[in-house]
């Protein structure tokens, strides 16, 4: 039982047999994927992106060549096949450009790894981690847990900001302004002891204090103080912002505020 394809007479067991190399191909893949996902090879050598780019390198292997050996099976010649390919490449020159830009920069981002699956990165105004590094697209999740699915074309060609590229250490820059009159060089101690004495705050590079500018309604000064790893930032923020708070108000030190001083002139006189 089966019919005939052009001058290929296909069988229900050709069929059957074209779906057992499919599957045994997706299953190839997918246990790869979990040995390398479980450090069972390259153990202890190979960090974590580079495991997911090998895995997906292997996958896309093992499925294409499944998928070659599964029309082989149906009796169909490799030279014919690369003869449709030539012509679906003619296709995808006109009509799917995007798609084929999208593949070719999955490519790249799995090769060059600008990237990698794990990453924190900043597109615009919005802090995403890499969840996932598709064929067509990159999945990322928001720190308000939404997940945006981004063409890998535009993680290549436009200005994406990697904050965990080389290392996952991150400076945090706290502007503080300070009541015309009040002692700059307390306030600017102050703001150094309480970037020393908090325990996440990186002795190297060291934490700075800078008086940077006359404001129209403040005296400005500047805490700048590196942590070791960003998932501490919010909080350390937080933490760092209460502290300075309550050592000024001890101080008798004033944070500023905008102000507006109205100057009357008297002896004005109606015509």
């Amino acid at each position: 039982v089966g019919f005939t394809l052009g001058s290929h007479r296909i069988s229900i067991g050709h069929i059957l047999f074209f779906i057992g190399i499919l599957y045994g191909s997706f299953l190839t893949s997918w246990i790869v994927q979990k040995l390398l996902a479980n450090e069972v090879i390259f153990k202890h050598k190979l960090e974590k992106g580079v495991r997911f780019s090998i895995g997906r390198l292997i996958h896309y292997a093992i499925v294409i060549a499944g998928f070659l050996l599964a029309l082989s099976a149906l009796g169909f010649e490799i030279s014919k096949i690369t003869i449709m390919l030539s012509a679906l490449s003619v296709g995808i020159g006109f009509g799917l450009q995007s798609i084929a830009n999208n593949f070719v920069s999955g490519l790249i981002l799995l090769f060059e790894r600008p990237v990698r699956v794990g990453d924190v990165i900043q597109i615009g105004s919005d802090w995403a981690e890499i969840k996932n590094i598709g064929i067509r697209a990159t999945t990322v999740q928001t720190f308000d847990r939404a997940d945006r699915i981004i063409p890998n074309a535009d993680l290549i060609s436009n200005e994406v900001t990697n904050w965990t590229l080389t290392n996952r250490q991150i400076r945090l820059i706290i502007p503080v302004g300070v009541a015309y009159g009040s002692d700059t060089e307390k306030a600017r101690q102050i703001l150094l002891d309480v970037a020393t004495e908090h325990p996440l705050i990186m002795d190297d590079p060291a934490p700075s204090a800078n008086f940077e500018q006359f404001a129209d309604s403040a005296l400005n000064l500047v805490l700048r103080a590196f942590l070791p790893d960003m998932e501490n930032r919010l909080a350390t923020l937080t933490e760092l912002h209460g502290e300075i708070q309550r050592r000024f108000a001890d101080a008798g030190i004033e944070i500023a505020f905008p102000q507006l001083d109205l100057h009357v002139r008297s002896g004005w006189k109606s015509e």
